[in-house]
């Protein structure tokens, strides 16, 4: 005899929030503190993510765990501690990104459906647990915003994976979305040019030279197909224009490069170097794809950079700030998630 199940009542069925659409702005990462363990924690996710380290796990993983994560701890801690927001025993980058989202938050406060959260894509808060917090609250649908202005395989795609990982493990899935590169969006461009024009009317010297310092990425990623090297120059070229420069004026550099592979050219390092050597006496440095102060700007290029520069004969040097929770830089965010949301709200 066939068994005939019950019909389910309403109020049988669990209470479900609905209704609702979730931005989720999604940044790099940064470890919880700047010691031993906490930075071995961050540097282990970090550097074993295959869109970060391409190379073959049986080359890499005796790398990283018989040396890396024995040695970088403790110098990247010492540089972390050089940069730590005291105030609020953590990153400037999680300081920035919060931030971020209460300033979108409040922005948008007319849509009473729209929730806006953050997270990091390493370490804390994690993209899966934000995603599932969304959802519970509500959230049918979900903007993901990485926060790089250009692509990057090693960067936007790594955040867009987790993101899609993290919905492996739901029954019952909101829609996704995620947010294009907008490396020549006239809002971002504007928004850097105002950054410059104000940060340069306030000091008593003019730079020779503005170097757009972009973080590298390994060449041989450039050359599987990685658009991140032409969307950094097309940057660049727009931001001369809207300035009225010369390529000899703001010129492209790549920082932060790590292991034995050559990565996207010119170096900043080598660049800075190089300039103060020709008697170059006065330069600035603005990080574009940066849309938050981190470590890469204001230790390796604000300390760092502007050291080398000084030793080798340079005697100006500024570093530009990012555009972080400024007025131009949240108009810049909010531009964008209110043009993605298109058809949400």
């Amino acid at each position: 005899m066939t068994e005939v199940l019950a019909e389910p009542t309403a109020a049988a069925h669990p209470p479900v929030k609905s209704g609702k659409v979730g931005v989720l702005l999604v940044n790099l990462g940064t470890p919880d503190g700047t010691d031993y363990t906490s930075m071995r924690r961050y540097l282990k996710e970090f550097l074993s993510d295959r869109r970060v380290i391409e190379w073959s796990r049986l080359f890499w993983y005796p790398i990283l765990y018989g040396i890396v994560l024995n040695t970088r701890p403790q110098k990247v801690g010492k540089a972390y501690e050089l940069i730590w927001n005291k105030e609020r025993n953590e990153s400037w980058l999680r300081t920035y990104t919060r931030n971020q989202a209460a300033s979108m938050a409040e922005a948008l406060v007319d849509h009473s459906h729209l929730v806006v959260d953050w997270a990091m894509r390493y370490g804390q808060p994690s993209i899966t647990s934000r995603m599932e917090a969304l959802q519970k609250q509500g959230c049918e649908r979900i903007l993901v915003f990485p926060l790089y202005p250009q692509y990057a395989a090693a960067t936007t795609a790594t955040v867009n994976d987790k993101a899609f990982e993290a919905l492996l493990k739901m029954r019952w899935q909101p829609a996704l979305r995620t947010v294009p590169p907008y490396h020549d969006d006239p809002v971002y461009i504007d928004a850097l040019a105002a950054s410059i024009e104000h940060h340069l009317a306030k000091l008593d010297w003019q730079p020779e030279v503005v170097l757009a310092s972009f973080h590298g990425i390994p060449k041989s990623y450039f050359d599987l197909g990685d658009p991140y090297y032409c969307q950094c120059q097309k940057t660049a070229r727009l931001l001369r224009e809207k300035l009225g420069w010369t390529k000899e004026k703001l010129q492209v550099t790549f920082q932060s490069r790590f292991g034995p592979e050559e990565w996207l050219q010119p170096y900043t390092d080598a660049t800075v170097e190089k300039l103060a050597k020709d008697g170059v006496k006065r330069i600035a440095v603005i990080n574009p794809g940066f849309v938050s102060d981190c470590l890469e700007t204001l230790e390796e290029i604000a300390g760092q950079a502007a050291e080398s520069f000084h030793h080798n004969g340079g005697e100006k040097f500024a570093h530009i700030p990012c555009l972080n929770d400024s007025p131009e830089g949240m108009a810049v965010l909010n531009h964008v998630v209110r043009r993605e949301l298109e058809g949400w709200l």
